[in-house]
């Protein structure tokens, strides 16, 4: 049946045999039921119930129908795709449902309902059915040209309005197994030999003579890889003068030798389809059996694509190729107070999530020697007391020494300074009682870092006396306690302050170096459509670039510790929860990883916001719970990277790949930087999502199982789900504990037989990472 509307062909059909015919314009069959078996120049295609296959523009097939079929066949014209799509003559589309990359199939689903419901709306003819109609084929054409484009052939480029070429190149297709000549052919059309060769290199970009070795280059394809017939038979019977001439061809267009493809290639022995009718044999069908079958095909196919615009990237991992990086993931600094913290049990439980999931190695804490910490002793007429000042540290040490956790202690020059001497007393007092209870080995793991902000009124002198006098208290007793300082450090004039320069003169007495780099420093928020968000990309890595030859300059080199640090998130909590910024802080300390000793996290928002209450909001860290103790973003982030391991075999800019003995590893980002206050801005938010199409050289062949992990603000963030589930009543514990329980990585589970280079596409949000594991099979 023709469509009314003259730029579309829709049809459902029965087929028992079509003809060899060349395709005009752009060709989608669908089975809907039963089989067909579809023979183009080149190859074989056999079609069951769902299976759905472009046929190009120019290009020959023909069709075999088996087991009383039932088919959908939508023809596009060249005039309508030559309208709407400038670059048509240049492309061709390879869509074949069940040869599609890995993260094609939500297309085809897609696709598949689309061309379902264009036919629902055809047969229903309703008033605004035509509209309807040029609706669908449109998005179908969306995600044929954004998921299945390749580059044109002279085959899709030729002029089919051109009826005299037409004739040619139908005449060349059907006798290219015979001994064609330009001469030939020019008699055949009534054509003198000179004219014919000038006008076909015009019309083709490219001589006779070549353009039929082509067409039977492209038919010797089916024979190697369908039949068994020697090397010189494929040869013959496809028109080539010698098996040289073949095999010069084939190596110059494949880069390998006709026998080495068929190794790698060979399917299946395939008899070619015999026809002996001229005509076709096939029944064009109308009954209600099709809008019910066809609706039953949308009810089926639950999953979608959105084909929004994006960003499209192509990856090509060589993994032949030699890799110098390495990747040794940072261990992490637990910020959580006070040590008293560690009694609580929420916070136990949240240090031991941490513990299992990420490279935690020190609980940091302030405020050591606190009354709260260590209390005053009680005066008592005992003659031996029977209270102790260490009660309750003890209990919070004695669950780090459980774990393996070392402490890693901030010292502020003001907790010294209030009362010098009775500090170091009462540190003396407190290290002989550690070293006593829980031995040296425990203790000598601590690090102690001295610390003084950057802009401070203690004289230089005075500094660095305070930190001398700490630094031997600790060593007398310890020697091998590292004992260090806070380094502020100035990105813009890439020194340290005047107060702090002593530093550099006591190199022997300093054994790290703490440091801050925070983005959201280089951007000032109250200047909402600030354009210069691209300034804190890459501030974490530059920084820490930056003091590292600094010192290096100053001829003082020490372990770096990354003890304070944000990724951009704005000033306010609104921004900082909707602005998801999974592979912003993935990226970062993978940026630093080989850089720095430790990267320093709170343990959750309570704890952080209750460190200095003069401050309604915190920007200089990241938390790894939430208020509602759900997990924080940068902590799946970070599980991540603890997962990674194995030799580094690829890296980039948002992706590094690994070699372990299970398989191989992939995590993907789509790291984005943008101003916080237009992440609540959907429509600008999808056009920075990023769709990459990797393929990987190199992984030895045989079977694999994938893991594909999700995690974007769909898929693991909390306030996704904490924004859908609100309500004005408020929430309940109910509530809090499904969103807790359901903010997680998705995951998804894949088949993969990998014969040569594997390949699939991956479609990232804003700021998503995919986590691939690659495992080989048994």
């Amino acid at each position: 049946m023709n469509d009314p509307l003259s730029d579309f062909q829709i049809s459902f059909q029965h087929i028992d045999l079509l003809v060899p015919r060349i395709n005009k314009g752009i060709q989608f069959i669908l089975v809907i039921s039963g089989e067909l078996k579809i023979e183009t120049s080149s190859r074989f295609y056999h079609l069951e119930e769902k299976d759905l296959l472009v046929i190009n523009r120019n290009q020959l097939y023909q069709v075999v129908g088996r087991k009383n079929n039932r088919v959908m066949v939508v023809t596009i014209s060249d005039a309508f795709m030559d309208y709407h799509y400038t670059a048509y003559r240049n492309s061709r589309f390879e869509c074949y449902s069940r040869e599609i990359d890995l993260g094609r199939d939500d297309m085809i689903v897609s696709i598949r309902k689309l061309l379902a419901n264009v036919m629902i709306s055809y047969y229903r003819q309703a008033e605004s059915y035509r509209i309807e109609v040029k609706s669908y084929i449109c998005q179908i054409l969306l995600f044929l040209i954004r998921g299945f484009k390749v580059e044109g052939s002279a085959l899709e480029k030729m002029d089919t309005d051109d009826l005299r070429l037409s004739q040619i190149i139908d005449y060349m297709e059907k006798n290219y197994d015979q001994m064609i000549t330009l001469e030939e052919v020019a008699k055949k059309f009534f054509l003198s030999t000179g004219y014919l060769s000038r006008y076909f290199k015009q019309k083709m970009g490219m001589g006779f003579s070549r353009f039929l070795m082509n067409i039977r280059l492209n038919h010797s394809i089916k024979d190697l890889l369908y039949t068994t017939d020697s090397i010189s038979q494929i040869a013959m019977n496809n028109g080539f003068p010698n098996t040289k001439s073949f095999s010069t061809l084939f190596k110059e267009v494949y880069g390998t030798t006709p026998h080495v493809y068929r190794e790698n290639h060979y399917v299946q022995k395939e008899d070619s389809v015999q026809n002996y009718n001229k005509e076709d044999v096939l029944n064009f069908i109308q009954s209600p059996e099709i809008v019910a079958r066809l609706s039953s095909m949308i009810l089926d196919d639950q999953k979608s694509y959105s084909h929004n615009e994006t960003r499209y990237e192509r990856l090509p991992l060589n993994l032949s190729q030699p890799v110098t990086m390495k990747i040794k993931g940072p261990d992490h600094i637990l910020e959580i107070g006070e040590i008293i913290e560690l009694l609580k049990e929420d916070v136990r439980s949240q240090v031991l999530d941490v513990k299992r999931d990420l490279q935690l190695r020190f609980i940091g804490v302030r405020h050591l020697l606190s009354n709260t910490a260590i209390p005053p002793e009680v005066e008592t007429d005992e003659e031996i007391p029977t209270t102790s000042p260490y009660f309750a540290i003890d209990r919070a040490l004695g669950f780090m020494k459980t774990y393996e956790l070392s402490l890693f202690v901030r010292v502020d020059y003001m907790d010294i300074s209030r009362n010098e001497e009775p500090y170091f007393t009462k540190l003396t007092q407190f290290i002989r009682h550690c070293l006593q209870l829980y031995g040296e080995s425990f203790v000598k793991q601590w690090h102690v870092m001295f610390y003084e902000p950057y802009y401070t009124g203690v004289d230089v002198k005075e500094l660095q006396r305070v930190y001398l006098k700490l630094h031997k208290a600790l060593k007398t007793m310890i020697p091998s306690i590292q004992v260090g300082v806070y380094m502020p450090f100035s990105f813009h004039n890439e020194k340290t302050s005047d107060h702090h320069e002593w530093q550099l003169e006591n190199e022997t007495s300093i054994d790290f170096i703490g440091y801050n780099a925070n983005q959201n420093e280089v951007i000032d928020f109250k200047e909402i459509a600030d354009n210069k968000f691209y300034l804190a990309r890459d501030y974490i890595k530059e920084k820490t670039d930056k003091l590292k030859r600094y010192l290096k300059s100053n001829h003082f080199e020490k372990p770096l510790h990354l003890v304070s640090w944000n990724t951009l998130s704005g000033n306010t909590r609104y921004t900082n929860g909707t602005f998801f910024r999974g592979a912003l802080v993935l990226k970062n300390v993978l940026d630093i990883a080989n850089d720095v000793k430790t990267v320093a996290l709170w343990i959750n928002t309570i704890v952080h916001e209750e460190i200095e209450k003069d401050k309604r909001f915190r920007m200089d860290g990241v938390e790894l719970f939430h208020y509602l103790n759900g997990k924080r973003p940068a902590y799946f982030a970070l599980m991540f990277l603890k997962r990674l391991h194995g030799e580094v075999v690829a890296h980039g800019k948002d992706y590094v790949m690994t070699q372990n003995e299970r398989g191989y590893q992939l995590i993907l980002m789509n790291s984005t930087i943008i101003n916080p206050y237009l992440s609540v801005e959907e429509t600008f938010l999808q056009k920075l999502n990023k769709e990459i199409h990797v393929t990987i050289s190199g992984i030895p062949k045989g079977e694999y199982q994938i893991r594909k992990h999700v995690f974007d603000k769909n898929h693991g963030a909390l306030y996704t789900k904490w924004w859908n589930l609100n309500s004005k009543h408020g929430m309940d514990a109910e509530i809090i504990e499904y969103i807790i329980n359901s903010s997680r990585p998705s995951l998804e589970i894949f088949d993969e037989s990998i014969e040569e280079d594997w390949s699939f596409f991956t479609y990232l949000t804003s700021n998503a990472i995919h986590f691939f594991d690659i495992r080989k099979t048994y």
